[in-house]
């Protein structure tokens, strides 16, 4: 357990509380991971009073929630870095190595966004919806690389089937087990590619 020292390095004079208690939190998972989380944990880390963050979050849920949203609009914007990178089929796998690189640089956060989707009726707006989400991302770059948007099942479910083995991928990447081919490979990103690639729903370049 660090010790923080947050009140003296970050005090909190003005301005949006709420960005700096999201900050504040995302520090904490960071360092310490979810179970050292507490509104009273995030005031400390932000130079507040403890009664702060009641201003804005009843509980320690309603944190982990606008934490796990700011973790969806990161993704977000990793994997649209990505795509514009990539070129022809390739985009598709540059979506699913951001994905799975976003989880490794991530993992407090990245398992905070899963844990607090998990027991909710409907999927994060932040996931599922508009054109900009990552989900949608995944469905947009297959109807521009061939996919038939008319068959609408066949495209959903080419989409969930993309995101699992991205997210397995992203569960498995770091096993020791896979030390040897990363080696051969040259690199843990040459690994998650190589993986991608021959997962067949993310084409490899020489179909671009």
């Amino acid at each position: 357990m660090r010790e923080s020292h947050a009140a003296e390095a970050r005090p909190y004079h003005h301005g949006d509380l709420r960005r700096a208690l999201v900050d504040a939190a995302r520090r904490l998972l960071e360092a310490d991971g979810p179970s050292a989380l507490s509104l009273r944990a995030v005031a400390r880390e932000a130079g507040v009073s403890p009664a702060a963050p009641y201003h804005h979050f009843k509980d320690k849920g309603e944190l982990l929630d606008a934490v796990a949203q700011e973790g969806w609009q990161k993704l977000d914007e990793a994997m649209s870095a990505a795509k514009a990178r990539a070129e022809g089929h390739q985009k598709l796998t540059a979506l699913g190595l951001a994905y799975v690189c976003f989880a490794r640089d991530n993992p407090a956060l990245y398992r905070v966004m899963y844990d607090a989707a998990r027991d909710k009726e409907a999927l994060p707006d932040q996931m599922e919806n508009g054109e900009d989400s990552a989900y949608c991302k995944v469905r947009t770059t297959m109807v521009e690389l061939g996919a038939d948007p008319v068959a609408e099942v066949d495209l959903e479910l080419a989409t969930v089937a993309a995101w699992c083995a991205a997210h397995g991928l992203a569960e498995m990447a770091g096993f020791k087990q896979f030390t040897h081919l990363k080696d051969t490979l040259g690199g843990e990103e040459a690994f998650l590619r190589a993986v991608l690639n021959h997962m067949g729903l993310f084409p490899s370049a020489h179909r671009a």
